[in-house]
């Protein structure tokens, strides 16, 4: 596909991986739809204000204007921690614990119906190298990306470029962006980051093994 013409889909919530991802993509494709998708978690409001910050920031002329979707799945979680925000997993939980069931299934399938009503062929997330879960796994989004372009009559590309980088390499391709703006925290404090989540201790250890100082304001020190 030329660059006159190609676009993508980026799935970001503002983190480290999907925004470094979305500055990456932008020198190679014309048009780049950075999607933020709301499914009723509680941290959501806080970040999508860092979302918008970031973007902001980028000030890139391919860049299009952030869309932003619902598929509420409140229902579907109930008392899960992630809606209710009782029993959020510490700094000490392991990293599985902060598994969402389901939560690739319902990004990708959402954003691939966007795809194909604006003619866009394909979509990018940030996936990681050692990612456990069942829905991120080469095996999954290949089927993904399968289904989805069958099921829609429309062809679709799955691209997760990331799959094979850590966390602090994704830091240090990124340094030079505004990973301030960037937002990780499951148990947010106001607009900033709680310093004792599972979440906010994976992004400082990332820090610190990527030898970047951390410009993240936490709420607490530990």
């Amino acid at each position: 596909m030329s660059e006159s013409s190609s676009a993508i889909c980026v799935l970001t919530s503002g983190g480290l991986d999907s925004a470094v991802l979305t500055a990456e993509v932008l020198p190679q494709y014309a048009r780049v739809f950075p999607v933020y998708i709301r499914s009723g978690l509680r941290w959501e409001d806080v970040e999508l204000y860092w979302l918008q910050q970031f973007l902001h920031r980028l000030g890139d002329e391919r860049l299009q204007p952030l869309t932003v979707m619902k598929l509420p799945v409140d229902d579907v979680y109930g008392g899960h921690w992630s809606v209710t925000g009782d029993g959020v997993p510490g700094r000490e939980a392991a990293w599985d614990s902060v598994y969402l069931p389901g939560r690739n299934v319902l990004l990708l399938a959402k954003a691939a119906i966007f795809c194909a009503l604006q003619g866009v062929s394909a979509i990018a997330l940030g996936v990681l190298e050692g990612n456990p879960f069942p829905d991120a796994t080469p095996a999954f989004l290949s089927l993904m990306e399968q289904t989805l372009s069958q099921g829609l009559a429309h062809r679709l590309t799955i691209l997760a470029p990331y799959r094979g980088l850590s966390k602090p390499e994704i830091i240090r391709r990124g340094r030079h962006l505004p990973l301030a703006l960037t937002f990780s925290c499951i148990a947010p404090v106001g607009r900033r980051h709680c310093g004792r989540c599972s979440k906010c201790a994976e992004r400082q250890e990332a820090f610190a093994q990527a030898g970047v100082t951390d410009p993240t304001p936490y709420a607490h020190s530990s």
